[in-house]
C-alpha cells in the first residue's frame, strides 16, 4: 500500500511546489497571470498530475489510458493559452516564461515514463531543456534573450506528441525508438541554431534593463519561505513510524524537540543559534529519512533497520530493480533516491535555521506560545493523552527514534564481539575428516530449498489447502516409489527476503540474521555443511540460478567445487516472473551434469528452486522430464504474464504464491519418481515465510523442512529426531531453530551417530 501513495506524493509535492514558484514569480515580476496565464497553470496542474501517475508505474499499476489521456490534454492546451494571450492583450514576459518552463516539465516527465520502455538514452529529450540552462550559468553570453522562432516552438511542440504517443505503445518499440530519435535530432539542431545566433551577438552589449518589466524583489515572499520551513519542519518531527500507514490526525501532535528548538532560539546568541539550528534540522532530516527506512525493513523483513550492516542491501536492491528495468535506469533511479536524501536533510538544516532566526527576532510572540505549548505539552504527557487511534499528543518520535539508533549501534559493536566467539566455539572444527558424516558415505545429498516456502503454505491461509494436497498426494506417491520422508518445522532467521542469511545460518549452525553477521562469518573459516561434505569426500556443488553475476562471497564462505547460475546452465528458454530458470529445468540440468555419471564421487550440493519467488506470476507447465532439453519448449507457455499489484488485487497475489509452491514441489515429486536412486538423501526446507501481505499478520517465522530418502538407515539414524512421517508436517511438529540442523546432521551421520 506505501507504493502505491508514491504516485500521491510525487504528485502533490510538484503541485506544492508550483504553487510556492508561481507566487514568488507573481511577487518579483509584479505581474499577475492573466486570462492565459491561468490556462497555463492549469497545464501545469495536469503535468504534475502526470509526473504522480509516472512515478506511479515505477512501483505499482501502470495508469497509461489516464496518463496519455492527460498529456493530451496538457499538449492541446500549450496553443489555447497563447491565442488567448494574443486576443486579450495579455501576453507578458511571465506568462512566455512559464509557458516554456510548463512544456519543459511536461517533456521531462513524459521521457522518464518511456525511457524503460524503448531506452534510456529517451532521457536526454526531457534533459536538454535543463542542461543548457546549468551551462548558462557559467556561459554568461547565453544568457541573452533571443528573439521568437515559430520553428523552435514546433519542435517542442513534436516532442510532446511523440513522447505521448510512445508512452501510448500503440506503436511497436522499434518505430517508438525511430521517432524518438527524429524528435531528439530536431531538438539538439535546435538548441544548437540558438547558440550559434547568441555566438554570433556575444560582442554587443546587452539590452538596456526596463524597470518597469525587468523582475524585482526576492524570489519568494519571506513570509512563504517561513512558513514552508515551520511546515516542513514540523511535519518531519511529528512524522510517527509509518509502517502501518499515517492518517491526517497522526500529525496533531506537540513534537518536544520543536518547543527546544524554539527555547533554544531565544537564549542562544546568533552564532551559536545558527550553527545549533542547521545541526538540528540536519539530523531531523536523517531522521526522518531513518524512520522510513525502518518502517521499510519492517514491513519487508519482519525486523527493523541495521545501522551498521544493512547498507549492502541498497547495492543489492539496484542489482533487484536494474534486472527489471535495466542497469542504467536504476543506477539512475539510485542516484534520484540519494539525491532526494540529501534534498530532504539539506532542507530541514535551513529549514531549522529559518525557523530559529524568525522566532528569536520575534521573541514575544515565541514566548506566549511556548507558555501555552509547554504545559500543554507536560499535562498531555502525564495524562497519556492520545490523538484518536494514534500516536500520543505530547510526542518525542525523533528522539526516541535516536535513542533507540543509538542503542542498536551500541548492540552491534557488542555483538560482533559475541558473534566471533560463537564462530570460534565449534565441537566440530577438530572433527578428523574420516570421522565426519560416516553415516552418509556414498551417498549424493541434497540440501534443496524452497523460495518463501514458509508454515502458512501448510497450514492456516487462504491457499494452504492447496499445497497440502500437493504434499499428501507427493507423499502417497513418494511411498509407492519406495521413499521414506520425516518432517518438522525450522525458525529461520529471516523473513520475507534475504535467503541468503537462512543459507548460511543453515550451513554455518549460527543464527545469522543481519547482513553484518554475514559479513562476518564470509570473512571466517568456519565449518559449513558444504566444507564438512568437502572434507569427507564429496564433490561439491551449488545449484543458484537466481545469480546473474558473480558470487564470491559464496566461494569465500562454502568452498564449492562447482557453481551453478542463470549464466552456465545452457538454458535458452524463457524467464517466468523473477526466475530467469524454471525449478524443472534446475533439477534436470543439475541431474544430467552432476547425477548421471556412475564413475564418480558422491555429490553434496545446495539446490535454490525460486520459481515461487516475489513477484509471483503464473507457473511454467511440468513437462515430461526427456523433453525439457534446452528450456526451449516452455516458449509459449506461460511468460511474460505481468506481475500482479498486491496492493490492487491481494488476494490473487496469494493464490499466485500458493500455486508457485505447488509447482516446486510437484516438480520435486516428480523429478524423484523419474529419477529413483537408493543413494540420494534430500533435505528440502523453506528459506522464509514470503512477505507479509501474502503471509498476514504475524505469521512467525517458522519454515517446513523434509528428509526424503530410499535408505531406511538413514532413517532410522534421524528417528530421535522426532518429525512426522510423510511431506506435511503437524500442527505440534517439533520446531528447532534453523541454526540447530548442521549440529543435528553431523551427530546423526558422524561421530556421534
Amino acid at each position: 500500500m506505501v507504493l502505491v501513495q508514491v504516485g500521491w506524493l510525487v504528485g502533490a509535492a510538484c503541485v506544492l511546489a508550483l504553487a510556492v514558484l508561481v507566487d514568488g514569480a507573481r511577487a518579483r515580476h509584479r505581474t499577475p497571470l492573466g486570462p492565459a496565464g491561468r490556462i497555463t497553470l492549469l497545464r501545469a496542474v495536469l503535468a504534475c498530475v502526470v509526473a504522480g501517475l509516472t512515478a506511479n508505474a515505477f512501483v505499482s499499476r501502470d495508469h497509461t489510458v489516464l496518463l496519455v489521456g492527460l498529456a493530451s490534454v496538457a499538449l492541446a492546451l500549450d496553443a489555447v493559452d497563447g491565442i488567448v494571450a494574443r486576443r486579450t492583450g495579455t501576453a507578458t514576459a511571465l506568462g512566455a516564461r512559464f509557458d516554456m518552463e510548463v512544456d519543459a516539465f511536461l517533456i521531462a516527465v513524459l521521457s522518464v515514463r518511456v525511457a524503460p520502455d524503448v531506452g534510456w538514452w529517451v532521457l536526454a529529450i526531457g534533459a536538454i531543456r535543463y542542461m543548457y540552462v546549468a551551462v548558462t550559468w557559467v556561459v554568461r553570453w547565453l544568457r541573452r534573450p533571443l528573439p521568437p522562432r515559430y520553428s523552435a516552438k514546433v519542435v517542442a511542440a513534436v516532442q510532446g506528441v511523440v513522447l505521448v504517443v510512445a508512452a501510448s505503445g500503440l506503436l511497436p518499440v522499434d518505430l517508438a525508438r525511430v521517432a524518438l530519435g527524429v524528435a531528439l535530432a530536431l531538438l539538439v539542431e535546435s538548441f544548437a541554431r540558438d547558440v550559434r545566433t547568441l555566438w554570433a551577438r556575444r560582442g554587443e552589449p546587452l539590452p538596456a534593463v526596463d524597470p518597469a518589466t525587468t523582475p524585482s524583489g526576492p524570489m519568494l515572499r519571506p513570509a512563504i519561505v517561513t512558513g514552508a520551513a515551520f511546515v516542513a519542519l514540523w511535519l518531519a518531527l511529528a512524522l510517527p513510524d509509518p509502517t502501518d500507514g499515517v492518517a491526517p490526525l497522526d500529525l496533531l501532535v506537540v513534537p518536544v524537540e520543536g518547543l527546544g528548538l524554539a527555547a533554544a532560539a531565544l537564549v542562544l546568541p546568533a552564532r551559536p543559534r545558527r550553527w545549533v539550528a542547521l545541526g538540528f534540522g540536519a539530523v531531523a532530516g536523517v531522521l526522518v529519512v531513518l524512520r522510513i527506512v525502518d518502517a521499510g525493513f519492517a514491513k519487508v523483513l519482519d525486523r527493523p533497520f541495521d545501522p551498521l550492516g544493512d547498507w549492502s542491501y541498497f547495492g543489492s536492491g539496484v542489482g533487484v530493480l536494474g534486472d527489471s528495468i535495466g542497469t542504467a535506469g536504476a543506477r539512475l533511479a539510485a542516484v534520484g533516491v540519494v539525491a532526494a536524501i540529501v534534498a530532504v536533510v539539506v532542507a530541514l538544516a535551513l529549514g531549522a535555521d529559518r525557523v530559529a532566526r524568525v522566532a528569536s527576532e520575534r521573541r514575544r510572540p515565541t514566548l506566549r506560545t511556548l507558555a501555552v505549548l509547554v504545559p500543554l505539552w507536560a499535562v498531555a504527557a502525564v495524562a497519556s493523552v492520545h490523538v484518536p487511534g494514534g500516536p500520543p499528543v505530547a510526542a518525542a518520535a525523533p528522539s526516541a527514534l535516536l535513542a533507540d539508533t543509538v542503542e542498536r549501534v551500541s548492540d552491534d559493536i557488542a555483538d560482533r564481539s559475541r558473534f566471533a566467539a560463537e564462530i570460534e566455539a565449534d565441537d566440530y572444527a577438530d572433527v578428523p575428516a574420516d570421522r565426519l558424516l560416516t553415516g552418509l558415505r556414498g551417498r549424493d545429498v541434497l540440501l534443496v530449498f524452497v523460495e518463501s516456502y514458509g508454515r502458512t503454505a501448510t497450514r492456516g491461509s487462504s491457499y494452504s489447502d492447496g499445497v497440502r494436497e500437493v504434499l499428501r498426494d507427493g507423499t502417497r506417491r513418494l511411498a509407492a516409489s519406495g521413499y521414506a520422508m520425516r518432517s518438522g518445522y525450522l525458525t529461520s532467521p529471516t523473513f520475507g527476503a534475504a535467503s541468503w542469511l537462512a543459507h548460511a545460518t543453515t550451513q554455518s549452525g549460527l543464527w545469522v540474521d543481519s547482513e553484518r553477521r554475514y559479513d562476518q562469518l564470509a570473512d571466517s573459516d568456519r565449518l559449513t555443511l558444504t566444507s564438512a561434505f568437502a572434507e569427507a569426500g564429496w564433490r561439491t556443488v551449488f545449484d543458484v540460478p537466481a545469480n546473474t553475476r558473480d558470487w564470491p562471497e559464496g566461494t569465500d564462505l562454502y568452498g564449492y567445487d562447482a557453481l551453478y547460475d542463470s549464466r552456465n546452465v545452457g538454458y535458452e528458454g524463457p524467464e517466468f516472473g523473477y526466475a530467469p530458470v524454471p525449478d524443472q529445468y534446475t533439477l534436470e540440468h543439475f541431474r544430467r551434469t552432476e547425477l548421471a555419471g556412475h564413475d564418480r564421487p558422491p555429490v553434496f550440493a545446495e539446490i535454490d528452486l525460486i520459481s515461487s519467488h516475489h513477484p509471483w506470476t503464473p507457473s511454467p507447465p511440468l513437462v515430461p522430464w526427456d523433453e525439457v532439453g534446452d528450456g526451449s519448449i516452455f516458449h509459449g507457455t506461460t511468460e511474460g504474464v505481468p506481475e500482479v499489484d498486491e496492493a490492487l488485487d491481494p488476494e490473487r497475489v496469494r493464490e499466485l504464491y500458493g500455486r508457485s509452491i505447488e509447482y516446486s514441489w510437484e516438480t520435486l515429486v516428480s523429478f524423484l519418481e523419474a529419477y529413483p536412486d537408493p543413494d540420494r538423501v534430500l533435505i528440502v526446507l523453506g528459506d522464509h515465510e514470503p512477505h507479509a501481505y501474502v503471509s498476514g499478520d504475524d505469521p512467525g517465522h517458522d519454515v517446513p523442512i523434509s528428509v526424503i530418502t530410499r535408505d531406511r538407515g538413514v532413517v532410522r539414524r534421524i528417528a530421535g529426531w522426532g518429525w512426522d512421517r510423510g511431506l506435511l508436517p503437524s500442527d505440534d511438529a517439533p520446531v528447532w531453530p534453523m541454526s540447530d540442523l548442521r549440529d543435528r546432521v553431523l551427530g546423526a551421520f558422524g561421530p556421534l551417530g
